[in-house]
């Protein structure tokens, strides 16, 4: 199964440089203006019969064939990981009950541990005092 969606998975991505280089590839048209930047006549371009050149036609298959393989590519993986995800939670399960209750994630402190004190801080120092006043000037200076 998994081969299965490496191939699909290359297809898709073989399929998206496909489909980037046919709208880099396609012309501007003519009567392309604000009215059509906002939806005027999208409608027409794109259910028309026979409307657009075959190089937008073949644009239209390569988007529906690329929205088609990202949906099986989906749906597969779902399928794929569903499994997976029951075997693990039924592996937890048999761990749990072979080792008996499940372990606490934090260890508890021992109950004769004191708790942890505050650090000391040391007394602020004033911002001015008489011992750390300005030196007097010497005593013999004018």
């Amino acid at each position: 199964m998994s081969l299965i969606v490496y191939v699909l998975v290359g297809l898709l991505i073989i399929n998206a440089g496909f489909l980037t280089l046919l709208i880099l590839a396609q012309p501007p048209k003519k009567d392309s203006g604000a009215g059509l930047a906002f939806g005027g006549g999208t409608a027409d371009a794109l259910f028309g019969a026979g409307s657009g050149t075959a190089l937008s036609k073949i644009t239209k298959w390569a988007t529906v064939v690329f929205i088609v393989l990202a949906v099986i590519l989906g749906m597969m993986e779902t399928r794929m990981h569903q499994g997976n995800r029951s075997d693990f939670e039924s592996g937890v399960e048999q761990q749990q009950q072979m080792q008996g209750a499940p372990q606490p994630r934090v260890a508890p402190q021992p109950a004769n541990t004191p708790p942890p004190s505050a650090p000391a801080v040391a007394p602020a120092m004033p911002l001015y005092s008489a011992t750390n006043a300005a030196p007097s000037a010497p005593a013999g200076g004018k």
